[in-house]
């Protein structure tokens, strides 16, 4: 190892699979380092051996739930948004190409103790549980406001400002009911809470327009996944860096981040080797994540925690026509909390498990000192649980954003059921890592179903 680097990047979680192919391509030449055996870090995709290692060190998988390899059981729950910007990513940097997606069947909401499905067509709507008929009729103008939209043509904007105007103020114009603000801002807009109903409409206004144009794209639901589970994306990335040549080594003790005598980052060790480069991403477990680190800084601080929930089911989710995949999101209003609690489900049909066995993960931000009561309402919707593994993640943030001593840090994954806020690290980790904004080149390819 005593070659120099451009970059060295710490832990192979999609964030940082994603950079160092991005900066593979740009010409820069990559260490890849992570010290576990598998790809997909915080990220990954796990076998029945590794799942039950991890949760249960003393407990062997039981043998009726089929074969190791048929299992790819993703540690973080995420669906992809057919139109959203990681979609953009795979298709300007071509990694679709070792990659096959399947469709989620079905977007729902959990509102007046029971789930329905959010409308996917006009049809839909129509027949729809979720409003009244006078609260169609209103939802119905709100709609066809934010589809022709015109910013510059006055005509198309009925007296409102996006710009200035907040998303209450919106909803206002509209006459729509607590209820139906609840499911456009959780279920279509992707919002962990209520604090952007007094912010400018525009962001909200951006959501709610990629989630119509998503579920236009494929009808069903807004939401596409990799066949064999999530683990399958940092792996791809990994291969486009390979392609120009980047160098990676998993397994692979990370023992010190190595500074000058003035701070800045010079190499990382591990065991009796040590590697030289200009600049270290990683991620925040490799930068003293709830600890001093070394060198008397705290680089990170915990933001909050996520709880989350693997269970694996012998069914589908009661209610959702037995579907094999959906997405299910009870907003906080309707239990009481201050964060949407979210649902994820997937099945054999995405290789992820063996036939007949479901695997939900459920998971929110924890708001009190009893994590697990907290996920409770989305347990009670899975019916019958055959086996349940529950974490508590701490939340990471950079302290700073790097451009001083060239230590790069991405965040810790969110309990979003969505891809979007990780591309916003991507784009934010490679601006101050290049000095210069991500552009994804427009290209006419279908991700293919």
């Amino acid at each position: 190892m005593d070659e120099e680097y451009d970059v060295v990047v710490l832990g192979t979680g999609l964030t940082e699979c994603i950079l160092s192919g991005l900066l593979s391509v740009e010409g820069k030449k990559v260490l890849h380092m992570d010290r576990n055996e598998y790809y997909g870090g915080d990220s990954a995709s796990l076998n029945l051996t590794q799942l039950y290692r991890k949760f249960r060190p003393d407990q062997p998988p039981p043998s009726e739930l089929g074969r190791d390899r048929d299992y790819a059981i993703d540690l973080v729950p995420k669906f992809i948004i057919a139109t959203g910007e990681l979609t953009k990513i795979l298709v300007h940097t071509e990694v679709t190409r070792y990659l096959e997606f399947k469709q989620i069947a079905g977007s729902y909401v959990y509102r007046d103790g029971r789930i329905s499905k959010v409308p996917s067509t006009e049809m839909e709507a129509v027949k729809s549980p979720l409003m009244g008929l006078f609260e169609k009729r209103r939802a119905k103008k709100f709609f066809e406001f934010l589809q022709n939209w015109k910013d510059d043509d006055p005509t198309t904007h009925q007296g409102l400002d996006l710009d200035r105007d907040s998303m209450k103020t919106v909803y206002e114009k509209f006459g729509l009911e607590a209820g139906t603000q609840d499911f456009i801002g959780h279920a279509m807009a992707l919002y962990l809470d209520d604090d952007y109903i007094t912010k400018p409409a525009r962001p909200a206004y951006d959501r709610i327009i990629l989630y119509t144009s998503s579920m236009a794209r494929f009808g069903k639901s807004p939401y596409i996944y990799p066949l064999y589970g999530l683990g399958e994306l940092p792996q791809s990335f990994a291969r486009l860096s390979a392609i120009y040549g980047g160098t990676y080594m998993l397994d692979k003790p990370v023992d010190e981040i190595i500074t000058d005598g003035n701070g800045n980052f010079a190499g990382v060790r591990s065991g009796s080797e040590t590697v030289k480069a200009k600049q270290v991403i990683g991620d925040p477990s490799y930068f003293g994540a709830g600890k001093e680190s070394s060198d008397g800084k705290i680089r990170v601080i915990e933001d909050g925690k996520v709880v989350r929930a693997i269970c694996i089911l012998k069914h589908p989710i009661p209610g959702t026509e037995d579907s094999d995949s959906c997405q299910i999101i009870i907003p906080q209003n309707q239990v009481g909390r201050r964060n949407d609690i979210y649902i994820a489900m997937v099945s054999s049909t995405h290789n992820v498990c063996a036939k007949d066995v479901h695997v939900a993960i459920v998971s929110t931000i924890v708001e009190t000192s009893t994590p697990e009561l907290e996920i409770q309402p989305g347990l009670n919707l899975l019916g019958a649980i055959y086996d349940k593994f529950v974490t508590i993640s701490p939340l990471f943030t950079p302290t700073s954003p790097g451009t001083a001593d060239n230590i790069y840090i991405t965040r810790s994954y969110d309990a979003t059921s969505h891809f979007e806020t990780v591309v916003d690290d991507v784009h934010d980790v490679f601006k101050r890592v290049t000095g210069k904004d991500l552009v994804l080149k427009k290209r006419d390819v279908e991700v293919q179903e």
